[in-house]
């Protein structure tokens, strides 16, 4: 590196020499002292021709030349240059910037420092603000504002405010308009960006149609439309078309579809493909099938998806054509989805750092589209088999059986086993349960998935069969084939519930729900066992969470009404009880049951409202209509109770007490002949009655009339056979009860017995509100009528979540419905 480095010899002359020297013809600092230059000034010397010959010097050529080094004379340059880089003495100023170097001399200017920025002159001024009041600066001004208001409209848009997008997007409208008017009146008009007006134009109609304007946004696309000066505008005929569609106006919609079509260069394939597949979607809309089928079919050679070809099967379907349906499935699972294998998610190795890269992309917004592209693929090709299975071949079986063979040859294989069990299941929807079983018990040597879902499935048709043995087993499979099956751990916590091991079931739900905590049945079974066991607390706890996930579900809001009323507290049970018939109005047990708590709280108008509700919706209720009876003789409209009393006769025509009751009601109501001819009815239905003899004696006798005589001996044989029913009655309960201290006696009999003794005390107590026989006609006291009467049929038992069944007391715990968790999840 040292060798090109020159060194200068210690003789030679300096490096520098010469720079300092110059022309002293540029020195303007002793021009005072010069007495040429004086003399030319006053005469006419300056104008003699230059002296060239003399060395370079004064005018005179007599003046000494000074330099920085003192007495050395200056030296020219070879070509005449005058040298450089010399001033007349120390500190002197250099006379000219173009010859001087830059800022580096062998000495400074006098009173100078060394700045060759400049930056001693202090700061630079201040730039010179701009005149807004100019034409072209107010142009420039609402240009950009009109930019901005389509920018916010845009992310107006994009945020889900579309009214304030439609507002920003009409003001830049009206901007733009004043700027195009601006440009014209300082005549530059040439000058106008089509550009812009064609986005503001653009965002305009595209805001109208978000928020269904639609008139407002075809007539903006025709501006656009029909301006010759936009390139491309014709595509706009897409949105236009969309806007027909979504109208019902399907000929129009075609007409713009292919006006766009035309426009549109068959550079631009994947357009051209969406148009079509719109065209025919149209077409199928308004019923014309081979039209669509023409599209379709195009389509289908061209570019080949899943939505082409799924409605190309329902064409062909519409139509009948058997073999062509079979073709397009074929060609429907063929079609590329254009996705990686799952196996490269899968670790190959044990490099962490390719472990790593899995672990990032195995949940990627990539691979989540890979996943919802595949899964509808799968949705579009089981709906299709199920569709075209029953058609395809003389009956489903051999159409499922085909679909089945299909899908094993293609890429869709693990599908197959999937369609056999929506065979099973199509098998039950047709009530064959055989079949359906028999279906499903082919898969219990499969994988462990499929045989644990069709386990599950046997589990359910069993236990609707109520065979809880066969239900019990095949929940063990299920739950053996794969342990973290929900649906499985439901069933089987299901046949222990029904063996009223409530605790064992409980620890199955709660599994359960460890292995899905989204599982609403299983949350709602471990409520009604709580429920059960008497933990009315647990259970209040478990159904308050599953209305947090399921808000509108009448069955939860239900059980929450009831547990609240176990609990003692009624303001609650009517708060739930009217959320619920905001779900399910016309619900006549949620009516009757409101009507029933209003009564206990003792708001009689509030009760008498849903009780009238409830018999609107069910006039058949009978709890209803004797509560409803009752209420109109309390208020004394005993008119108005006859017509529910013999409603009740209607629904119960071998219960004496309604029929007595409607008499009751005319004779309270003062039309004694009325009454006498329905009680002489009622005698004739039911001679044995001492109730209505009683009643028959006490009218004749008042009224006069002959029959009294006959009808007292009728009592009177009555009232014997009657006291010799009692005895022996009574005898039979000694009998009994010695033979229960005996041991003779079988709990069964005791039960049937306390329920027929029950039922007799209910109405008894009913039949008390009638008066006696010695009483008169108005002595019995309306408050006593029994207006508290249980319908066994009533909501006091839980309701199951299936809402296509009544309750039941078997009911009372959830079913697997099926259809739902039946299939693998």
């Amino acid at each position: 590196m040292m060798e090109n480095i020159h060194l200068a010899a210690e003789d030679e002359d300096d490096l520098y020499t010469g720079y300092n020297d110059f022309n002293p013809t540029f020195d303007s600092e002793d021009l005072d002292n010069d007495v040429g230059f004086q003399q030319a000034v006053r005469t006419s010397h300056g104008r003699r021709p230059p002296m060239t010959a003399k060395f370079p010097g004064t005018a005179i050529g007599g003046r000494p030349i000074g330099t920085s080094f003192g007495s050395r004379m200056p030296m020219g340059s070879s070509m005449g240059r005058p040298a450089t880089g010399a001033v007349q003495d120390a500190g002197a100023a250099r006379p000219m910037t173009a010859v001087r170097a830059a800022g580096y001399s062998s000495s400074l200017a006098r009173g100078s420092t060394f700045d060759p920025l400049g930056q001693s002159k202090g700061p630079a001024p201040p730039l010179e603000a701009k005149n807004e009041d100019t034409p072209e600066e107010k142009i420039k001004i609402l240009e950009k504002k009109v930019n901005d208001l389509i920018e916010e409209s845009c992310m107006a848009q994009a945020n889900g405010d579309l009214q304030l997008a439609l507002e920003k997007a009409k003001e830049a409208g009206r901007k733009e308009r004043a700027l195009v008017r601006q440009r014209e009146q300082t005549g530059t008009a040439d000058h106008i960006t089509l550009d812009l007006t064609y986005s503001v134009l653009f965002n305009l109609a595209n805001q109208y149609a978000n928020n269904d304007m639609n008139t407002e946004a075809l007539n903006t696309y025709q501006v656009i439309v029909k301006n010759k000066m936009f390139n491309n505008a014709g595509r706009l005929k897409v949105n236009m078309a969309n806007i027909y569609f979504k109208q019902k106006n399907y000929p129009k919609a075609i007409k713009f579809y292919r006006m766009a079509l035309d426009q549109i260069s068959n550079a631009h394939t994947e357009m051209r493909i969406k148009i079509m597949q719109n065209i025919g979607v149209a077409f199928i809309r308004m019923g014309q099938y081979s039209d669509a089928i023409t599209s379709l079919e195009h389509i289908m050679s061209e570019s080949p998806n899943i939505k082409t070809g799924f409605n190309l099967i329902l064409c062909y379907y519409a139509i009948g054509d058997r073999e062509k349906m079979k073709k397009s499935f074929q060609k429907l699972i063929c079609v590329p989805l254009g996705i990686d294998e799952e196996d490269k998610y899968i670790p190959a190795n044990d490099d962490p750092h390719t472990n790593l890269v899995i672990e990032a992309i195995k949940n990627d917004q990539l691979h989540q589209m890979e996943r919802e592209r595949k899964a509808l693929a799968e949705k579009y090709i089981m709906t299709s088999a199920k569709l075209i299975a029953p058609a395809i071949e003389t009956s489903f079986a051999a159409g499922f059986d085909w679909c089945v063979d299909m899908v094993k040859s293609s890429q869709y294989v693990e599908l197959a086993n999937d369609l056999e069990i929506n065979k099973a299941i199509t098998y039950l929807r047709q009530k064959d349960f055989n079949q359906a079983v028999e279906t499903l018990k082919m898969f219990e040597k499969k994988d462990s998935r499929v045989k644990s879902a069709a386990a599950t499935n046997l589990s359910f048709l069993y236990f609707l069969e109520k065979d809880f043995d066969q239900a019990d087993r095949y929940a063990d499979l299920a739950m053996n084939a794969d342990r973290y099956n929900p649906a499985a751990l439901i069933n089987k916590g299901n046949t222990v519930f029904v063996k009223q091991d409530y605790e064992k079931a409980a620890e199955f739900y709660k599994e359960a729900l460890r292995n899905d905590s989204s599982c609403t049945e299983a949350l709602y079974n471990l409520g009604l066992t709580h429920k059960r066991l008497g933990r009315l607390e647990e259970a209040l706890d478990s159904f308050i969470k599953l209305h947090a996930i399921l808000r509108n579900s009448a069955q939860v809001m239900y059980q929450l009404a009831s547990l609240y009323e176990m609990l003692e507290d009624p303001h609650q049970a009517i708060e739930w009880l009217m959320q619920l018939i905001s779900v399910t109005p016309t619900d006549p047990w949620v009516l009757a049951k409101l009507g029933e708590l209003y009564d206990s709280e003792g708001d009689k108008s509030q009760a008498f409202q849903y009780y009238y509700e409830s018999f609107r919706y069910f006039p058949s209720n009978i709890s209803v209509i004797e509560w409803l009876g009752a209420y109109y003789i309390d208020t004394q409209f005993c008119e108005k109770a006859i017509q529910y009393f013999e409603r009740a006769t209607l629904i119960q025509p071998n219960q004496v007490v309604w029929q007595l009751m409607v008499a009751s009601c005319y004779r309270r109501s003062g039309n004694y002949q009325k009454a006498l001819e329905t009680y002489k009815d009622i005698h004739r239905k039911f001679p044995d009655n001492a109730e209505c003899l009683r009643f028959l004696v006490r009218l004749c006798t008042d009224m006069g009339l002959k029959e009294v005589q006959e009808y007292a001996t009728k009592l009177k044989k009555v009232e014997k056979m009657k006291e010799i029913r009692e005895q022996r009655v009574k005898s039979g309960r000694e009998n009994s009860a010695r033979g229960r201290r005996e041991g003779s006696a079988s709990s069964d009999s005791g039960q049937s017995s306390h329920g027929a003794s029950a039922k007799g005390e209910r109405l008894s107590v009913t039949l008390r509100s009638l008066p006696g026989s010695n009483e008169p006609y108005e002595a019995s006291s309306q408050g006593e009528i029994d207006a508290s009467y249980v319908d066994p049929l009533g909501p006091q038992i839980e309701r199951p979540k299936t809402a296509a069944k009544k309750r039941t007391d078997e009911d009372e715990f959830e079913d697997e419905e099926l259809g739902d968790d039946l299939l693998p999840e």
